[in-house]
C-alpha cells in the first residue's frame, strides 16, 4: 500500500497516462490532489474505482513503472522550482488596468447591446399594440355582438315560450271545463232521460194534468241540456256531435209542440232545422241559429231577427261563451 501511495504521489502525468485505464483527465486529477496519505483519499478522486488501483498496483507489482518514477522526480523537482516565480509575473500583469480604448469599447458594446434590446422590446409592444387595435373591432363585430344580439333574441324567445305555456295552460284549463261541463250535461240528459221514462210509464196508468205537466217540464229540460252541449261541442269543433244533439233537441221540442201548441217553439224549432241544414259545412251560421233558438227557449219570446245566408267562403267556427245547464225536478 506505501508503494502504492508512494508512486502516486511522485509519478509523473505522462507516465500515470501509461497506465491502461488511465486517461490524460484522471492522471491530472490525481497530481492536483496530491499528497495522499490514504488509499480512501485516492479513491476520492473523480474516475478512480477499486478496479483501477489494483490495476495500478499489478503494474508496480511487475517492478516496471518503479524506476522510471524514481528517475523522473529529480527532472519534476526542478520544473516545478520555476513554477514559484511565474505568479509574480501574473500578479503584475493583473496589477495593469486596462486601457481607455478597451473600457469605451466594452462600454460601447453594453450601450448596443441595452439598445437593441430596448428596439426589441418596442417592435414587440408595437405588434401587440397593432394587434389590438386592429383585432378588437373585428372581434366586437364577429363575435361579441352577434352573441349579444343571440342573447337578445334567446331571452325573447323565452319570454314567448313562457307566453305560450301560459295560454296553453288556459286553453287547457278551458277545454277541462268544458269537458266537465260536457259531462255533467250528459249525467244530467241521462238522468232526465230515465225520469221521462218512469212518467211515461205512470202516464200508461193513470193520465193525470199533474203527470202530463211535469213530464213536458221533463222534455223542456232535456232539450235545454242537449242544446247547451251541442253549443259545448261546437266551442270544441265536433260538429258530427253537436248535429247529433241538435237533431235531439229539435225531435223532444217538436214533440212539446205538438202537444202544447206553442208559437216560440215552433219558431225555435224552425231556428235548429236551418241550424241542422247549416252543419257541418257552415258552423259559425248555424252556431247563430243555435243562439237564437236557445234565446227563444229561455225568454218564451219570438226572435224578430232573420236568419243570415250561409256563404260557402266561411269556415271559422265560434265559440259560444254562454253556457247554462237547465234541470228539473220533478
Amino acid at each position: 500500500m506505501e508503494k502504492l501511495l508512494r508512486f502516486l504521489n511522485s509519478a509523473d502525468p505522462n507516465l500515470l497516462t501509461t497506465i491502461p485505464g488511465v486517461s490524460r483527465q484522471i492522471a491530472d486529477d490525481l497530481v492536483a490532489a496530491r499528497p495522499f496519505d490514504t488509499l480512501e483519499s485516492v479513491l476520492q478522486v473523480k474516475g478512480v474505482n477499486k478496479k483501477l488501483i489494483s490495476r495500478i498496483e499489478s503494474t508496480l507489482e511487475a517492478n516496471q513503472l518503479e524506476e522510471q518514477s524514481n528517475a523522473i522526480t529529480p527532472v519534476e523537482e526542478e520544473a516545478q522550482l520555476p513554477e514559484k516565480s511565474q505568479p509574480i509575473k501574473e500578479t503584475g500583469a493583473a496589477d495593469e488596468k486596462p486601457s481607455f480604448g478597451s473600457r469605451a469599447g466594452a462600454a460601447l458594446r453594453s450601450f448596443v447591446r441595452a439598445l437593441f434590446k430596448l428596439i426589441a422590446i418596442l417592435l414587440i409592444l408595437g405588434v401587440i399594440g397593432a394587434a389590438l387595435y386592429f383585432g378588437l373591432p373585428v372581434l366586437r363585430d364577429r363575435y361579441i355582438i352577434p352573441v349579444e344580439q343571440n342573447s337578445v333574441r334567446v331571452n325573447q324567445l323565452e319570454t314567448e315560450v313562457a307566453d305560450l305555456k301560459d295560454q296553453l295552460a288556459q286553453v287547457n284549463n278551458r277545454l277541462a271545463s268544458l269537458n266537465a261541463s260536457i259531462e255533467a250535461h250528459t249525467a244530467s240528459i241521462e238522468k232526465l232521460e230515465e225520469m221521462q221514462s218512469l212518467l211515461e210509464k205512470q202516464l200508461k196508468e193513470n193520465n193525470e194534468a199533474t203527470l202530463i205537466k211535469l213530464n213536458q217540464e221533463v222534455m223542456m229540460t232535456r232539450a235545454l241540456d242537449a242544446l247547451a252541449r251541442a253549443r259545448l261541442y261546437l266551442s270544441q269543433s265536433n260538429f258530427g256531435l253537436a248535429k247529433q244533439d241538435v237533431q235531439s233537441a229539435r225531435d223532444l221540442l217538436a214533440e212539446l209542440q205538438a202537444q202544447t201548441g206553442d208559437e216560440a217553439l215552433a219558431q225555435a224549432i224552425s231556428r235548429l232545422d236551418l241550424a241542422l241544414n247549416n252543419l257541418p259545412a257552415f258552423p259559425v251560421v248555424a252556431s247563430g241559429d243555435l243562439e237564437i233558438a236557445w234565446q227563444i227557449l229561455m225568454t218564451g219570446k219570438v226572435a224578430p231577427s232573420a236568419t243570415p245566408e250561409p256563404s260557402p267562403t266561411i269556415t271559422a267556427t265560434v265559440e259560444p261563451t254562454l253556457e247554462v245547464t237547465a234541470t228539473a225536478t220533478p
